[in-house]
C-alpha cells in the first residue's frame, strides 16, 4: 500500500472492528486524539522553531538572520535571567548574568535592534517568558508599530505561563494571585487587540526538565491549563473568545512509544475538558495545539555526539504525536549555549525528518498500534488521579502554594537519580558504555564586553529620553495595579513613554510585592 495514497489508517485497514469511540474517530476529529488537522502534515508542515539568544540584541540578531537563512519558519526568542525577572542590565543583581542564559533585553530599542531586518509580519515568533511577559509582549508590539506593522497582523506566542514558575522554572516576581491578574489582562488585551497572537504557553517542559514523569507532566501542565481557564472567566471573559488562541508546550522525552501516546492523551482529556465542563461552542477551542523542544535533561556532556541521536528520537516523539511546532537542541548544550554549527545540525535533524523520513506523509501513523493506544489509556487514567487529587487539595493554585506539586516532581526525580545510580536505568556513555578520553567540543563563547555595551547603551537610552511621560506612564501604571484596569494596556502605555523593563517591574512590585517559596521537605 502506498502511503501517499493513504491519509491515514483504522481498523478497517486491518479487517477488524474499532474497540471504542476513541479508536472510530479520525484525525480531526473530537476528541482529537489522532491529531487536530484532518490532514496532518500533508497540508503543511510543523513551524520549525528554533530557540535561541544570546549576548546582546545584536548578537541574537546575528542568530536569528542564520537560522532563517537555513530553513526555520519561525524564531523563538530566549531571554536572559535579569530580564525573566524584572531587572534592567545595569540593576546590582543582574551583574554577571547579563547575555549568559538568553538574550538581555531592557529596553524598547533593545527589542527594535532584536528584530531589525525580520519582517514580523510574516515570521511567527515565540518568547518564552512568564513574569515580564506582558512588557515583553508590549515591546514587541511597539517596536512593530514603529515599523509600520499593527499588532493585529503579528502571529506568535508568549509563553505566559507563571504557575509553572512556582513549580519548576523559580524565574517569578509577584504573588500568584497578582500574577495571574497579569496573565489574563494580557490575554484580554490580545483578544480584542492581537486576535492572531497565542496568550499563553502553558508549559510542562519545565517540570519534565525537573524530573517529573511524563504522566506528571501531562496531569500538572493540563490543570495549569484548566486554573488558566478558570481565572480568564473569572475576570468576565468568555470561553470561545479566548480558548482558540490557547497554546501549549511540552517535552518530547527520551521514550519514544510513551511521548506519542502523552500528547494523544492530552488533546484527548482538553477536549473533553472544553466540552463538557467549559461548554465551549466554537471547535477550535476544544483543539489542544501545541508546541515541543526535546529534552534538554537527557542530554549529557560525556560523548556529547551522542546528543544528536537522542535529539533525533525525541523529535520523531514529537512528530508522530502530532506537534504544531518543534525545536530541536543542539547537541552541545549539556555544556554551553549551542554553537552555530550545533543549531544547524539540529535544524537539519527537523527537516531530514520532514522531507526523508516519510511519517509527514501520513497522519497520525501509530493510531491503532496496540502499544499506543494502551499507552494512551493509560496515560490518561493516571493523570485523571493526579487530577482527583489536585481538586481535594483545592485546585492548582492551592497545591502549588502548599508545595504539594514541587514534592511529587522532586520525589520522581530522586527516584530517577536512583535508578541511574544503581545502574537500573541506563543512560549511554554515563553509566554504560563509557570513554575513558573526552573529545575536545568546540563551544559558545559569550564576549564579556557585551555587557559592559549593553549596560552603556541603556544609560544613554535613559539620559536621551523626556522625563515627563514616563514618569506620567508609570504614575498611572501604579494606579491601575492598585485599582482594577487591564495592566496589559497601561504596561504598553509605559513602553510606549519609553519606560524600562526594570521600572516597569519596580512599579508593579511597589504594589503587588515579591512572592516567596514554600520549603518543602
Amino acid at each position: 500500500m502506498n502511503d501517499r495514497d493513504t491519509p491515514f489508517y483504522t481498523a478497517d485497514d486491518l479487517g477488524a472492528e474499532a474497540s471504542s469511540e476513541q479508536d472510530r474517530s479520525a484525525p480531526g476529529e473530537f476528541p482529537y486524539t489522532r491529531g487536530i488537522q484532518s490532514e496532518g502534515y500533508r497540508r503543511r508542515l510543523w513551524t520549525m522553531r528554533q530557540y535561541a539568544g544570546m549576548g546582546d540584541a545584536e548578537a541574537s540578531n546575528q542568530r536569528y538572520h542564520f537560522l532563517l537563512a537555513q530553513g526555520a519558519r519561525g524564531l523563538s526568542v530566549a531571554f536572559d535571567l535579569p530580564t525573566q525577572t524584572g531587572y534592567d542590565s545595569d540593576a546590582p543583581l543582574a551583574a554577571g548574568e547579563v547575555g549568559r542564559v538568553g538574550v538581555a533585553i531592557s529596553s524598547l530599542e533593545d527589542m527594535q535592534r532584536l528584530f531589525a531586518g525580520i519582517p514580523v509580519n510574516e515570521v511567527s515568533t515565540s518568547m518564552t517568558i512568564n513574569a515580564t511577559a506582558a512588557t515583553l509582549l508590549a515591546m514587541y508590539v511597539v517596536a512593530a508599530r514603529r515599523s509600520g506593522i499593527e499588532s493585529s497582523q503579528l502571529t506568535g506566542t508568549v509563553q505566559n505561563d507563571i504557575l509553572k514558575e512556582y513549580i519548576a522554572r523559580g524565574t517569578y516576581i509577584y504573588p500568584p494571585a497578582q500574577s495571574l491578574r497579569l496573565t489574563t489582562d494580557l490575554m484580554a488585551w490580545a483578544s480584542e487587540h492581537a486576535p492572531q497572537w497565542n496568550t499563553i504557553s502553558i508549559s510542562g517542559y519545565h517540570m519534565r526538565e525537573a524530573g517529573s514523569t511524563a504522566a506528571q507532566e501531562l496531569a500538572f501542565t493540563l490543570a495549569n491549563g484548566r486554573a488558566y481557564v478558570e481565572a480568564a472567566l473569572a475576570a468576565g471573559l468568555a470561553i470561545d473568545s479566548f480558548a482558540p488562541r490557547l497554546s501549549f508546550f511540552f517535552n518530547a522525552h527520551s521514550n519514544l512509544l510513551e511521548e506519542v501516546a502523552k500528547f494523544r492523551a492530552a488533546r484527548r482529556i482538553w477536549a473533553l475538558w472544553m466540552r463538557d465542563d467549559f461548554h465551549a461552542q466554537n471547535p477550535r477551542s476544544a483543539m489542544l495545539r501545541f508546541h515541543a523542544q526535546t529534552a534538554g535533561s537527557t542530554l549529557t556532556a560525556q560523548q556529547p555526539e551522542n546528543n544528536i541521536v537522542r535529539t533525533t528520537l525525541e523529535a520523531l516523539a514529537a512528530i508522530l504525536g502530532g506537534a504544531q511546532s518543534l525545536h530541536t537542541n543542539g547537541f552541545d548544550e549539556a555544556l554551553a549555549l549551542p554553537t552555530e554549527k550545533a543549531a544547524q545540525i539540529a535544524l537539519r535533524t527537523q527537516q531530514i525528518i520532514a522531507h526523508e523520513s516519510g511519517v509527514a506523509e501520513v497522519v497520525d501513523p501509530l493510531g491503532g498500534a496496540y502499544s499506543i493506544e494502551a499507552l494512551t489509556d493509560q496515560l490518561e487514567a493516571e493523570a485523571r488521579q493526579i487530577f482527583s487529587r489536585i481538586e481535594k487539595l483545592g485546585g492548582m493554585r492551592r497545591a502549588v502554594e502548599s508545595g504539594w506539586v514541587q514534592q511529587q516532581i522532586q520525589q520522581a526525580a530522586y527516584e530517577w537519580q536512583r535508578n541511574v545510580d544503581s545502574g537500573e536505568a541506563i543512560v549511554v556513555g554515563v553509566n554504560r558504555f563509557q570513554q575513558s578520553a573526552m573529545t575536545e567540543t568546540p563551544l559558545q563563547r559569550i564576549d564579556p564586553e557585551q555587557e559592559r555595551r549593553q549596560i552603556e547603551r541603556l544609560r544613554d537610552y535613559r539620559r536621551r529620553r523626556n522625563p515627563g511621560p514616563w514618569q506620567e506612564a508609570l504614575r498611572q501604571l501604579r494606579n491601575t495595579a492598585t485599582g482594577d484596569g487591564n495592566l496589559m494596556a497601561a504596561i504598553l502605555r509605559a513602553v510606549e513613554a519609553e519606560a524600562t523593563v526594570g521600572e516597569i517591574a519596580d512599579t508593579l512590585r511597589s504594589v503587588f510585592g515579591e512572592y516567596r517559596e514554600t520549603v518543602t521537605v
